[in-house]
């Protein structure tokens, strides 16, 4: 496919300055990033304001989440200054060793411009500010953004920010730009200067990419996040001390941000005759109907809605049919796993909306094979009673086996931004087995690079014999600075 004019010449800036990045040096990049976080605390009120005007979010959520953003970039410059996720290692020559060891020195390095594929469901956190757009400039590559229909004003706004602010704080023309439409979309993850793709939304859609980015002459890495169903299973033991705990939390989870969450709790597994499904169907009307992010997003939803309510043996026990109109009340559906492990089962598919599907089994070995058979997932999560998880260790490997995230307790909507933070899973949760929150998210968009017999002159600094102020592991000792 052509690229557009406009995409051409995004393209040109960004790998000139991605020339410039590769000789910048992490506490400029840090700057650039406080920089940026900066100039979106200073436009909150307008951005919220466009933001709830597009997208219709309330107001509290979007702060709190335009909060998250800011704080990400920040985040992101606290990583690379600790130097860590360089992985910088040094083995001095060493001769006698069989193989003989030569002078061998490696580190991490960025890859070339990044596309980054916008959401729907977060106008900011995962939208041109967000994590893969942080994480990407954090390493060292220029970001190309490809605008999310749901929220353009919005999305200009902030990109002509963070680039004033980026541009004022000394990084190079070229470091971040955006695209539009379909077209130039599919031109830019063609393009033979795009390095790598990152991806937050539906199936089909970062499946029809990612095999886009695989089929090109020189095919590049695609980390996409796509669907997942987020398992929750209760023990009947928890059900008996937190009754009613669970169902409010349940409730108070699939429902939040009318369903409109990747975390969301799709399927909870209970025991047989528990009568947990009349309880939440009782409780979640007290939700009041809330407005999906767009037209396509309802349509998709009444879409998953109709398909779980004709599948056989589902049935459901809370909320009308969803209708043409913009809000949405809670649904809840009930089955078994028999119905789940159909052939032709579309509980085992993701129903993107404020839905949840109770699934009754009948024992620890009904429980496991149908966890089993699920698709990967962002998430699972057990609720068992105290001192109970000890009972359940051939469950816990199953579901470790199925999600990024093992939760005890809680609720998986909510993904922290911190050190340890893995939001991924095995497929169609994500196509890679990499984070796209937290610090090592940062680890998609660079590449191992050693130096062999190089003369000091041409090492980078993090890889000279001189102090480097970072993490290091020279000779096999880990050393810390």
């Amino acid at each position: 496919m052509t690229a557009s004019a406009h995409l051409t010449t995004v393209m040109t800036n960004a790998v000139a300055a991605f020339r410039e990045l590769r000789r910048s040096d992490r506490a400029s990049r840090a700057a650039w990033l406080a920089a940026a976080a900066d100039a979106l605390d200073a436009d909150a009120d307008a951005l919220v304001e466009i933001a709830g005007r597009e997208t219709r979010l309330p107001e509290q959520r979007l702060r709190g989440e335009l909060a998250r953003t800011s704080s990400q970039l920040r985040f992101f410059g606290e990583v690379i200054t600790d130097g860590a996720y360089l992985e910088a290692t040094i083995d001095h020559p060493n001769p006698s060793a069989t193989p003989p060891i030569p002078d061998l020195r490696r580190m991490l390095v960025p890859l070339g411009p990044v596309a980054v594929f916008a959401a729907s469901n977060f106008p900011f956190a995962f939208s041109v500010a967000g994590g893969d757009t942080a994480s990407a400039l954090a390493a060292g590559n220029p970001v190309i953004v490809k605008i999310h229909a749901g929220h353009p004003e919005l999305s200009h706004r902030v990109a002509e920010r963070m680039l004033t602010a980026l541009l004022d704080a000394g990084a190079p023309a070229g470091i971040l730009a955006t695209i539009e439409g379909r077209d130039d979309a599919t031109a830019l993850v063609l393009h033979p200067d795009t390095a790598a793709v990152g991806f937050t939304g539906s199936i089909p859609g970062g499946r029809a990419l990612f095999d886009l980015a695989a089929s090109r002459p020189t095919p590049i890495p695609f980390y996409g996040e796509l669907g997942s169903l987020n398992p929750v299973v209760i023990t009947a033991r928890a059900l008996a001390a937190h009754r009613s705990e669970l169902v409010e939390g349940l409730v108070g989870s699939f429902t939040l941000g009318a369903g409109q969450f990747c975390t969301k709790p799709g399927l909870v597994f209970v025991p047989r005759g528990s009568g947990f499904a009349v309880d939440v169907a009782t409780a979640a009307p007290a939700v009041a109907p809330q407005p999906m992010l767009m037209p396509r997003i309802a349509e998709g939803f009444r879409a998953g809605a109709t398909a779980l309510r004709q599948q056989p043996g589902v049935t459901l026990v809370g909320g009308d049919a969803p209708g043409d109109g913009g809000e949405q009340q809670p649904m809840v559906f009930a089955t078994d796993t028999s119905a789940l492990r159909a052939d032709d089962s579309v509980v085992r598919e993701e129903c993107f909306g404020p839905a949840v599907v109770i699934v009754e089994h009948d024992g620890d070995a009904d429980l496991i094979e149908a966890i089993a058979a699920l698709p990967g997932g962002l998430t699972a999560t057990l609720h068992a009673a105290e001192g109970e998880a000890a009972d359940c260790a051939a469950l816990i490997a199953t579901l470790e086996e199925s999600a990024g995230r093992l939760l005890f307790g809680g609720w998986p909507t909510g993904v922290a931004v911190a050190w340890s933070q893995h939001h991924g899973g095995p497929y169609p949760a994500t196509t890679s087995l990499f984070t796209s929150v937290g610090a090592s998210a940062i680890r998609r968009f660079l590449r191992p690079l050693a130096f062999q017999t190089a003369p000091d002159a041409a090492l980078p600094p993090e890889l000279r014999d001189a102090p480097a102020g970072i993490p290091r592991r020279i000779d096999g000792e880990l050393r810390v600075h």
